[in-house]
């Protein structure tokens, strides 16, 4: 296969029943969720298989999704034989890849995750933060940032060319995409809400920061920041450095910056002959797609079969 880049969704790929095929068929990925579910205190198998509102709470949907994630590439690694050298991760994403990348241990990853989602969770009470996609062609490259500061709206997603997102506050939020509106002139735009419990990324975000890098600096002697520099960082852009304190700081700072996914992606497509998006959904297959790179999206066993055999 070449060098493999290996990249992951974040919130929002959640469904019912993610990695369960991988976790009947695979001690491997059972193991996994094994491990999240003695980190955690709490059955996460039975989070992710049955009917359970808490998959949808930011503060179990965080570790959830990074448990389906790596019970996912765990199987592929033991019984595909994939292989990955370089990986990504959208938002919560990024901390599975330095999870796959050996720079942070799985229950340690499993851990930090669900106390970031509880942070970010509360920080802006229920209904008062919103989640806005901008879909235009070239949206990236107009300065939606300092239209949208006043309203105290920020650019939280940088996914692609042609999408943004927007995060702030719901009472700011049309004033702020009719400003979106204005200043793309005549091109046809396109505003899709996200269903989200808080605005992500942005400035009301940063309140619990602090809190997050106690966490973090706890965390800290399990982590090799050596690994990390195979991985790409949603706050800086590039791969991270390879030093602790950056990647400690880029890792804190990534809750209310800007997920800088375009600049990511364009880091990994140089350094890869394939890339493989592993997970729940397959919401980064369109933004490569911006890039005029197609990628393989494995959501089950069967897509993980057929990838395979290509």
């Amino acid at each position: 296969m070449g060098r493999i880049a290996i990249v992951f969704p974040g919130q929002g790929s959640q469904r019912p029943g993610m990695a369960r095929d991988f976790h009947d068929g695979f001690a491997v990925s059972r193991a996994v969720f094994d491990e999240a579910s003695d980190a955690l205190g709490l059955d996460v198998a039975a989070l992710c298989f049955a009917d359970d509102r808490r998959l949808d709470l930011t503060e179990f949907t965080q570790p959830a999704i990074l448990t389906a994630e790596i019970a996912m590439l765990r199987a592929l690694q033991s019984e595909f034989g994939v292989s990955g050298s370089v990986f990504g991760g959208h938002s919560l994403g990024e901390f599975t890849a330095l999870c796959a990348a050996d720079a942070v241990p799985f229950d340690v990853a499993v851990r930090l995750v669900r106390r970031r989602g509880a942070l970010m969770q509360a920080a802006v009470p229920a209904g008062e933060g919103a989640m806005v996609a901008v879909r235009a062609a070239g949206v990236a490259s107009l300065d939606l940032s300092g239209a949208v500061d006043a309203d105290g709206v920020d650019v939280g997603n940088e996914n692609s060319p042609d999408q943004v997102v927007l995060s702030g506050p719901q009472s700011a939020m049309d004033r702020a995409c009719e400003r979106a509106r204005e200043l793309a002139g005549g091109v046809e735009i396109e505003f899709v809400p996200l269903t989200v419990s808080a605005p992500f990324h942005s400035r009301r975000m940063r309140a619990v920061e602090a809190d997050f890098r106690v966490a973090l600096d706890e965390a800290a002697p399990r982590m090799s920041a050596e690994r990390a520099a195979l991985v790409t960082s949603n706050f800086g852009g590039g791969f991270h450095t390879g030093r602790r304190d950056d990647l400690l700081d880029a890792l804190e700072r990534q809750i209310g910056g800007t997920v800088r996914w375009t600049a990511n992606m364009r880091a990994l497509i140089p350094v890869a002959d394939r890339i493989l998006e592993v997970g729940p959904g397959r919401p980064l297959r369109g933004f490569f797609k911006s890039l005029g790179v197609e990628i393989t999206s494995i959501v089950s066993c069967k897509t993980a079969e057929k990838a395979i055999a290509a």
